[in-house]
């Protein structure tokens, strides 16, 4: 009987790993080269920058401290920059400025959502939308940076400044909300 399970979990075992091994098919359309892949990503970042502007005024009625209000205002009018400035990078390209559904953004602002919900106004909240917010800043961090890089590889000159001057103002939203938590807000939440 022990063998007979035995040999059951190795042939599942093996089964599972085959499958994840196998490679996945491009799906119709699939970019070919890093053009294309640039200009994808570009529009995953147009959608997730137009979502955020609509999900930041939410945050910032929700927030009770005062500097965290103003840091939420201030990125607000950050980010109609940072919209403007992808559609430079469209233009650039010769692209009409188009967005796609950011799933990783779309995941972010409804764990965001849900922590406004799941908290008690005040300090508690607080420290949830900064974390949140920095959660949200990570991952614009990290998208800027990659498309940086393949603007500069690409020899897109307008693009790679556009993109480097968001890259900055995310980076020091990042470090202006954690000097916010660190600023006696998290003590308070406890």
């Amino acid at each position: 009987m022990e063998t007979r399970t035995a040999t059951k979990k190795a042939t599942v075992k093996k089964a599972a790993t085959r499958k994840a091994s196998a490679k996945t098919p491009a799906k119709k359309g699939a970019a070919k080269g890093l053009e294309d892949l640039f200009e994808e990503a570009l529009k995953d970042l147009y959608w997730a920058e137009k979502a955020l502007l609509k999900a930041l005024p939410r945050m910032m009625k929700n927030a009770t401290s005062e500097k965290l209000k103003t840091a939420i205002n201030k990125h607000i009018k950050e980010t109609e920059d940072h919209v403007d400035r992808l559609e430079k990078c469209f233009k650039a390209l010769g692209k009409k400025a188009q967005a796609k559904k950011c799933d990783a953004m779309q995941g972010l602002l409804d764990e965001g959502k849900s922590i406004i919900e799941e908290t008690e106004p005040g300090a508690v909240r607080d420290a949830g939308i900064i974390a949140a917010a920095q959660k949200v800043e990570h991952y614009e961090i990290a998208s800027y940076g990659t498309l940086a890089a393949f603007a500069k590889v690409l020899k897109e000159k307008d693009c790679l400044k556009n993109l480097l001057s968001t890259l900055e103002e995310e980076k020091k939203c990042d470090d202006l909300l954690t000097k916010i938590a660190d600023t006696n807000l998290n003590s308070k939440a406890i």
